[in-house]
């Protein structure tokens, strides 16, 4: 039976959905603030005072992200320049996922007590980058899943379909699993399930089984209707072909000033966007003294918040085109960032709140459905407008280049945040270059062409 065009939709889709839980539940909720706990724990028990502690332990995930962002910088154009040259992209997404599975069922293993933090960080950070890195593949079929009227609206379905995804795990892991630190419950006070002990955080560290049996399971309708097209299949370049292909494209982007614009505001903006993601998890834990479960409601909210807007995103890509999207989202993650930069749990831009108020709470859970809100619709709409500038030819080479402009700098944001931590010794602080990059980002975009090189492509 043939494959419908629906159906290589909603399989190409599968994927956001498979992987978003490493995002949500790794990344953001579950396995990042557990993470920095154990970090400032064992750090705490080598001398460092209390802030001093946390500070390290941000640091340390920073050094992760840093180095995350540079392997994907160097690779990701290389990979796509290759894969559209052999025509093949399937081979490399199977070798990609046994990667994340392997690397996501490993965290399982990090006890509360670990000194491992190092091998934790890679083995956290190696599962990442075969995640983004597929993610690049994925990518490359979107030209071909329908016109370039529909392109923003399956994007923004399809990211805000991955939210859902991210959702429904993170409730399941939040109702069954991961338990609250003090009292050993869940969510909604039950033992975690299986007889995992409490005592030793096996509901939370469930978190790594939990996110590869998800990815297994939910990439089978990918791998049953997206398929490459054997007329694009071609024999292994040699490497010097790779790279002269690859070195040619740079020049041809280099000449199209929107093309180029927008990558290199791409390259700062989504930086800005990912140490939200990667770090906003861990500032609630260290600044706010968050425990699990207030993450996990703080998750729920904000992953709704991501799906419903990041739908909404994309009909109105539909309507107006990706760029007003991007603009309008950048403005509202400035905002956010400057009320991370500007609160603590002691006070409000100055302004003294007591230790007990929830009002830094409230706030944040407010800051937590914007992000998600903008961040989401931002992801998409910058897919679609990419779309705009790509060479039909080339897709995955194309979305190789958006990948490096989206990782090319992926080490500065996480490598500022941890200077500046270190040298200020306050988390907040930290955040100060998250609001420089979007800045940037937004200031790039003035030369983009909100057509993008569609008149290049249908000239040529």
């Amino acid at each position: 039976m043939a494959i419908t065009a629906k159906q290589r939709i909603w399989g190409w889709m599968s994927f956001d959905w498979a992987t978003q839980p490493y995002y949500t539940l790794g990344l953001t909720f579950i396995f990042g603030p557990y993470f920095a706990v154990v970090a400032a724990n064992y750090y705490a028990g080598q001398g460092f005072d209390g802030e001093a502690a946390n500070a390290q332990a941000q640091s340390t995930w920073a050094l992760g992200q840093t180095l995350a962002g540079l392997v994907i910088a160097f690779t990701a154009p290389f990979l796509g320049a290759f894969a559209d040259n052999t025509g093949r992209k399937r081979p490399w997404l199977m070798s990609f996922s046994v990667l994340y599975v392997a690397g996501a069922w490993s965290l399982w293993y990090m006890t509360p007590d670990s000194s491992s933090l190092m091998l934790f960080l890679v083995i956290f950070y190696i599962a990442f980058i075969a995640a983004e890195s597929a993610l690049n593949f994925i990518n490359a079929y979107l030209p071909s899943l329908g016109t370039e009227e529909d392109v923003g609206k399956i994007s923004g379905s399809g990211a805000a379909f991955g939210y859902a995804g991210g959702l429904v795990s993170l409730i399941f892991m939040l109702v069954f699993l991961a338990e609250d630190a003090q009292t050993g419950k869940t969510l909604i006070g039950l033992d975690p399930i299986f007889g995992l002990d409490a005592a030793t955080r096996e509901g939370t560290r469930a978190v790594g089984p939990l996110m590869a049996i998800w990815f297994v399971v939910f990439m089978i309708p990918f791998f049953l209707w997206v398929h490459d097209d054997p007329e694009d299949h071609g024999a292994v370049p040699p490497m010097s072909k790779v790279w002269s292909d690859l070195k040619q494209t740079l020049r041809n982007v280099w000449h199209r000033p929107s093309t180029r614009n927008f990558l290199i505001g791409g390259m700062f903006y989504r930086d800005a966007l990912n140490a939200l993601y990667a770090f906003g998890g861990v500032y609630a834990t260290l600044v706010l003294g968050w425990e699990t479960l207030w993450l996990g409601v703080f998750g729920i909210i904000s992953v709704i918040s991501a799906a419903i807007f990041t739908w909404v995103g994309g009909r109105f890509d539909a309507r107006v085109g990706p760029k007003p999207v991007i603009i309008f989202c950048i403005c509202m993650l400035l905002v956010v960032s400057a009320i991370i930069v500007g609160m603590s749990r002691t006070q409000i831009f100055g302004i003294p709140v007591p230790a007990t108020s929830i009002a830094p709470d409230i706030i944040f859970f407010i800051c937590g459905c914007i992000i998600g809100a903008a961040g989401g619709a931002l992801y998409a709409a910058s897919r679609s407008l990419m779309v705009r500038h790509t060479n039909p030819d080339r897709p995955t080479e194309a979305f190789g280049l958006f990948a490096l402009s989206g990782k090319a700098t992926a080490f500065l944001a996480p490598m500022l945040i941890g200077i500046f931590t270190t040298v200020t010794g306050n988390v907040q602080l930290g955040f100060l270059p998250v609001i420089i990059l979007f800045l940037l980002g937004l200031l790039m975009l003035r030369w983009v062409n909100k057509d993008g090189d569609r008149a290049v492509w249908s000239a040529s």
